[in-house]
């Protein structure tokens, strides 16, 4: 196995074109010292999503962020899997929200499918890539386990988080001020994980 790489600084591509998701990896990445410069920003493409898990998406979107910008750059894959439609919208989670990013749809959808089922486990899953130029990269993965509303409730975060309680919690997602879910969510704990291995000496 290769020996993991730090990250040495300067400016890091941030590669979503999600404007939320941005901001949250903006915020995470401001006290390490990080100038974080979005894929939007730079103009670069979105690549296919072909990879069939969260890690190997995630691997794909950083890998040519940072081949197209000559800065590592940084990608999560993330998504909600429903335990009462088998892990399902997973990997597909931002695609049951078209082409608009219409997320009020996808919930709808989601809602609709689950139906009578009380099964309203659900969990959110994140994977965080770091690629540098020459095709290393470091992955990671954070997980937040939780169950489903409806209807949707709040006004903060995205995607899904309207409709998402985590585990122990009474708030959803969008309901929790960004401090309160940035420290808690799925990115944070992949993020932790991130920090320790590539910002921090051991």
């Amino acid at each position: 196995m290769a020996e993991q790489r730090h990250f040495e600084g300067g400016a890091i591509v941030v590669a979503s074109h999600n404007a939320g998701k941005v901001r949250e990896f903006v915020e995470l990445l401001a006290p390490l010292g990080a100038e974080a410069r979005s894929a939007a920003e730079l103009g670069l493409a979105e690549p296919a999503e072909t990879g069939k898990t969260f890690r190997a998406n995630a691997e794909i979107k950083a890998g040519a962020a940072a081949r197209a910008s000559g800065l590592a750059a940084l990608a999560d894959d993330s998504g909600l899997q429903a335990s009462a439609l088998g892990g399902e919208p997973g990997i597909y989670s931002a695609r049951w929200a078209g082409r608009r990013r219409d997320f009020g749809r996808a919930m709808e959808r989601l809602e609709r499918e689950i139906g009578d089922d009380e099964d309203r486990r659900a969990r959110f899953v994140c994977a965080l890539a770091l690629a540098w130029p020459d095709g290393h990269c470091e992955t990671f993965e954070g997980v937040v386990q939780g169950s489903l509303v409806w209807p949707p409730r709040g006004e903060n975060g995205f995607g899904y988080d309207p409709v998402f309680v985590p585990r122990g919690g009474d708030l959803t997602f969008a309901e929790m001020e960004p401090a309160e879910k940035d420290a808690i969510s799925h990115r944070a704990v992949a993020f932790r994980q991130l920090i320790a291995a590539c910002f921090t000496d051991g």
